[in-house]
């Protein structure tokens, strides 16, 4: 996990010494929701806080990209999973570094002023996983070693640019499951957990 972060750092310094480009530090909130295909059972939506950093290679046309640091996940709320008297309703946290790497375009260049539209794949890497049950009436129907270490998505957006400073909405959607199939009371259960969700972003360019 170390070389990955280090090598997604390393990507963003040399990219600064040898292209045309913008760099900085970028702070924002994410809401995200880990979808669930069953009909009985339920997950809320998660909001959190995220910090990381960018760089912009190009000027009209440019890729750009980052690494950001959040924690993500959901709560699960079931009567029973296995058709039982065993009620669920737990919490899964993930601590996720994020590495999305966007194709972007500036649609308007009004010299204080650009609009861009942006798009491109992301790697959700999971460093921590918990299921904390959230009453002493439930059982644990997830466990940690049933979450993937890995979510791949696609994420798209737009932004604007005022003088040094980048803000940019985007939109997350995974395109696997975080939580494997498990299995309850000898029956198996797919939950198809689809992350997806908005992401609000503030940039700095220091260069």
């Amino acid at each position: 996990m170390k070389k990955i972060i280090f090598s997604a750092l390393f990507v963003l310094m040399v990219s600064a010494l040898t292209a045309q480009i913008s760099l900085g530090p970028k702070i924002g909130y994410t809401t995200n929701k880990l979808s669930v295909d069953k009909s009985t059972v339920t997950s809320d939506l998660k909001s959190s806080f995220l910090y990381g950093a960018f760089v912009r290679i190009g000027k009209k046309w440019y890729v750009q990209p980052e690494i950001n640091f959040f924690t993500t996940g959901g709560v699960f709320t079931s009567p029973s999973l296995d058709g039982g008297i065993n009620p669920v309703n737990e919490e899964v946290e993930l601590k996720t570094i994020q590495i999305p790497l966007y194709v972007g375009l500036t649609l308007a260049d009004l010299k204080l002023v650009k609009i861009r539209a942006q798009a491109g794949p992301t790697a959700n890497i999971y460093t921590d996983k918990k299921v904390n049950p959230l009453s002493s009436s439930t059982y644990t129907a997830i466990k940690e070693t049933d979450i993937n270490d890995i979510q791949w998505g696609f994420q798209f957006g737009a932004g604007v640019d005022v003088l040094m400073f980048t803000l940019d909405v985007q939109y997350y959607l995974g395109l696997n499951n975080v939580i494997s199939d498990i299995e309850v009371g000898g029956q198996p259960i797919t939950f198809d957990s689809k992350s997806k969700g908005f992401m609000v972003t503030l940039g700095w360019k220091i260069i």
